[in-house]
């Protein structure tokens, strides 16, 4: 009985290959970040750490790259105490999901009251970081709309605030992605923001998107409900994979060093 193994060679490497496979994505995704960090100016970077993507990017996957490591060398190396420590990493990462998931939808007014909170702080924090000025741009191109509430709230930004003790020469303005499109325009004209904020809503709305960032994307999220519980359940299901692998792996280990144990015993008192 000594040769019998209880510790599948399957379930072994196929933990360890999926692991890997999230390891080398993890890797992936912190140098990217590092570098978007690097390529920016120093003030810059300090200015708002807060609502970085680059920085998003790294947490993410130093934090996928320790629990990934902990599951491929702890199937490679059938350690039972690095594989609890992976299974329990994920456990708690989808009970963190669902309950965010859940709580987002029970207090909607308070997700909604944070989402405000992070566009605001990503318009006072546009001119600072390319990256956020791209993503902004990106946002506010495809959902239509300009600022958080309205386009107003460009006036949180030093450099499009409205007071008329503002130097700035784009004083009352608001980013060219806020403009209504014009298909023929072969250069698109960064300037056709300029001194929106001064005139009124319905002025103002024969030249730019005049609604807010906020209620399009609530409205967005409510019509594509489906797909974001897809995109949930895409993000589910390799979780519940690893953690069941992990614990069926666990249990053959046991299950070995139980027999290991065992069979000590029978040879040292053959009437055990």
């Amino acid at each position: 009985g000594d040769d019998f193994s209880f510790v599948s060679p399957v379930v072994k490497y196929v933990l360890f290959f999926f692991n890997m496979l999230f390891w080398m994505i993890s890797m992936v995704m912190v140098a990217v970040g590092v570098y978007a960090r690097l390529l920016k100016h120093a003030e810059a970077a300090m200015a708002c750490l807060a609502v970085d993507p680059a920085i998003l990017l790294v947490v993410v996957g130093i934090l996928t790259f320790l629990i990934t490591f902990c599951g491929c060398v702890g199937s490679l190396r059938e350690n039972i105490c690095l594989l609890q420590t992976f299974s329990i990493c994920l456990t708690i990462i989808f009970l963190l999901q669902l309950a965010a998931g859940v709580l987002g939808f029970v207090f909607s007014d308070k997700a909604r009251g944070k989402v405000s909170e992070i566009i605001n702080g990503a318009i006072v924090h546009y001119r600072d970081d390319l990256d956020l000025q791209n993503l902004i741009d990106f946002g506010q191109k495809e959902f239509s709309c300009c600022g958080g509430v309205s386009y107003k709230d460009w006036s949180q930004n030093m450099y499009f605030n409205c007071t008329t003790t503002n130097p700035s020469r784009e004083r009352c303005s608001v980013p060219f992605s806020c403009c209504l499109r014009d298909d023929s325009e072969a250069v698109i004209n960064t300037m056709c923001g300029q001194g929106m904020q001064a005139m009124s809503y319905l002025e103002a709305s024969a030249f730019i998107y005049t609604n807010g960032c906020i209620d399009k994307l609530v409205n967005w999220i409510h019509s594509n409900l489906f797909l974001l519980g897809g995109i949930a359940l895409g993000l589910a299901v390799p979780q519940l994979v690893g953690i069941l692998l992990a614990q069926i792996l666990i249990n053959q280990i046991r299950d070995q060093i139980k027999l290991q144990l065992y069979n000590q015993q029978h040879r040292a008192d053959p009437w055990y």
